[in-house]
C-alpha cells in the first residue's frame, strides 16, 4: 500500500525524525487558513502516488497566503502528469508546508534486496534527484549498506555509509540518528521501501526529512490497524480494491487471459506458460489451500469483472484443496454469473476425479498439464 507524503511523514515522526512544519488541504482556503498559521513562505505541494512532481509543476513556492490559496485552486481537481504517471494522476489534496532554507540534499533510502535476501540501506550526497536516475547515470554516487536480519542496522554501518557517501561531516550525527530511525520505522512498519529524498541540511544547521515516502507490505495490513485511515480506495484499482474486500489475493495485469490458481508460486508458473504460449495474462489470483467452493466461485466473479477478460484458466493441484470443491465453485460461478467466456480447467491431486466427474455436461475445456491447458486458452481466445 502506498502512502501520501504527509501520511509517511506523521509515521516517521513516531519515530523520532524532525519534519517540516505543515498540514494537509483539501480545499483552497484550507490551503489559505494553514499558510496564515504557519506564518512566512510556504510550499504547496501535491499529494499524489507519483515521483516528479517538482518537473511537473505539483510543487510550488507561496509569498503569501492568497499565493498559497491560488496554488492549491490550480492543483487541486487537476491531473498532474508525470513521467512515472504519463496518463496524470488527480490531484485531491495539498500538503501546506514551511519553506526551509536548504543548504545541501541528501538521499536515505531502504528497501529489499531480494537476490541477496537482505535489506539494503542506501546512502547519497545527490538528493532531490531521481534516485533512479542517479542509479543509471552516477551508480557509483550511491553507498548501499546490507543489513543482517537478526542483527539490524548499527550505528557503526549507518556512520560509515554517509562518511563514503560524502555527507557534511557536521551533518553525520545528526544524519546517523535519522537513518537509525528511517530503519526501525521501515521495520516496524512493515514496508517494502522507505525513503528520505531529500533529506536536507538547512542554512542554521538543522537536518530535516523534506520529503519522505513509504510503502507498506499489504500482506502485514492485519497488523498495522492504525493504518487503516491511510487507505483510499478511489486511488486503487476498483477490481483489486473489491477483491481485498473479499479477502482474495488478486493483481492485476492488463491483459486478456483471467489465471486463477491455488498457491503463489503455481499461479506464477501457469502465467509464465500463457504468456510463453502467446497469451496475455489479465490477473494473478491465488485462492489459496483449503478453497471452498463459494471462494472459487468468488474468485471467478473477481476475474469476470475485468471487461477485457476472453477466457479463464483455471490451475489447481490439490492438496489441501478438493477438486471436488473447486468443482462445485465453478459451477456455481457459471450458472449464478451466467459466464460467456470460454474456461480452461487443469484439475488435478485431492478428489480431482471426483472434480472432473461433478464438471462433465458442461462446457468447460479439460487439459491435463499446465503446458497443455495454457496452449487450450490461448487458442480459444485468439
Amino acid at each position: 500500500m502506498k502512502i501520501h507524503e504527509y501520511q509517511a511523514k506523521e509515521v516517521l515522526a513516531r519515530y523520532g525524525m524532525t519534519v517540516p512544519r505543515g498540514r494537509v488541504a483539501s480545499t483552497p482556503e484550507e490551503a489559505r487558513t494553514i499558510a496564515q498559521e504557519l506564518g512566512g513562505r510556504v510550499v504547496v505541494k501535491a499529494q499524489v502516488h507519483a515521483g516528479g512532481r517538482g518537473k511537473a509543476g505539483g510543487i510550488r513556492l507561496a509569498d503569501t497566503p492568497e499565493q498559497a490559496e491560488q496554488h492549491a485552486r490550480d492543483l487541486i481537481g487537476s491531473r498532474l502528469v508525470t513521467p512515472q504517471a504519463p496518463q496524470g494522476v488527480l490531484v485531491e489534496k495539498v500538503l501546506i508546508e514551511e519553506a526551509i532554507s536548504i543548504a545541501q540534499e541528501y538521499y536515505l533510502g531502504i528497501t529489499l534486496d531480494r537476490a541477496r535476501q537482505r535489506d539494503v540501506v542506501m546512502v547519497s550526497a545527490m538528493g532531490g534527484m531521481d534516485i533512479e536516475q542517479v542509479a543509471e547515470e552516477h551508480p557509483e554516487a550511491i553507498v548501499k549498506v546490507w543489513v543482517e536480519p537478526w542483527q539490524g542496522l548499527m550505528p557503526y554501518q549507518a556512520r560509515q555509509a554517509l562518511y563514503e557517501a560524502g555527507i557534511a561531516r557536521e551533518a553525520v550525527p545528526t544524519a546517523t540518528k535519522f537513518l537509525l530511525a528511517l530503519f526501525k520505522a521501515y521495520v516496524g512498519s512493515d514496508a517494502s521501501l522507505a525513503e528520505i529524498n531529500p533529506f536536507v541540511l538547512t542554512q542554521d544547521g538543522q537536518c530535516l526529512a523534506a520529503d519522505a515516502k513509504l510503502n507498506i507490505d499489504d500482506n502485514a495490513l492485519f497488523r498495522h490497524p492504525e493504518f487503516n485511515e491511510y487507505r483510499e480506495e478511489s486511488h486503487e484499482d476498483p477490481i483489486e480494491a473489491e477483491a481485498h474486500r473479499r479477502g482474495i489475493q488478486y493483481v492485476r495485469l492488463g491483459g486478456d487471459i483471467g489465471i486463477i490458481g491455488n498457491g503463489a508460486g503455481l499461479v506464477m508458473g501457469t502465467l509464465d506458460e500463457v504468456s510463453r504460449a502467446g497469451g496475455k495474462p489479465a490477473n494473478f489470483l491465488d485462492i489459496g489451500g483449503g478453497a471452498k467452493a463459494d471462494l472459487v466461485r468468488n474468485a471467478l466473479e473477481i476475474v469476470l469483472m475485468d471487461p477485457n477478460v476472453k477466457g479463464v484458466l483455471f490451475n489447481v493441484f490439490g492438496g489441501i484443496t478438493r477438486g471436488d470443491e473447486v468443482a462445485k465453485g465453478i459451477i456455481e460461478g457459471i450458472q449464478s454469473l451466467q459466464v460467456k467466456v470460454p474456461i480452461v480447467i487443469r484439475l488435478a491431486g485431492t478428489r480431482a476425479e471426483e472434480g472432473l466427474a461433478l464438471l462433465q455436461g458442461t462446457d468447460l475445456i479439460p487439459a491435463v498439464t499446465m503446458q497443455e491447458a495454457a496452449r487450450k486458452i490461448v487458442e480459444v481466445t485468439r
